[in-house]
């Protein structure tokens, strides 16, 4: 098990909590917590924890690419079990959409 830590300019806030996905062999969960008092509201602080070791490389990119998109400030918390990259963009959109609407959580 690896963990990860990254951080990433934001320009926009989670409205709210999410939950999304599942840890699954081939899948990965999300939790997103807006940033509490006291955090800074232009940050999107990420740790991610995966049953793979030695992607660092693609999980930065990956994250890299998505937060130059989707700048939203929060703590997000990436619990993997072999998401391939497509999954995990996947899941990060969602948890971004499902963050910023007045949905309900997915």
């Amino acid at each position: 098990m690896q963990t990860l830590n990254y951080e990433f300019p934001a320009t926009q806030v989670a409205r709210r909590a999410v939950h999304i996905g599942v840890v699954a062999s081939g899948d990965l969960e999300i939790l997103l917590a807006p940033p509490e008092s006291g955090e800074p509201p232009d940050l999107a602080t990420v740790r991610v924890r995966t049953s793979v070791n030695g992607f660092d490389t693609v999980w930065h990119d990956v994250l890299e690419r998505f937060f130059a998109r989707a700048t939203l400030a929060g703590r997000w918390e990436l619990n993997d079990f072999g998401a391939t990259p497509g999954v995990v963009n996947l899941r990060l959109r969602q948890a971004a959409e499902s963050a910023t609407t007045n949905g309900a959580d997915s």
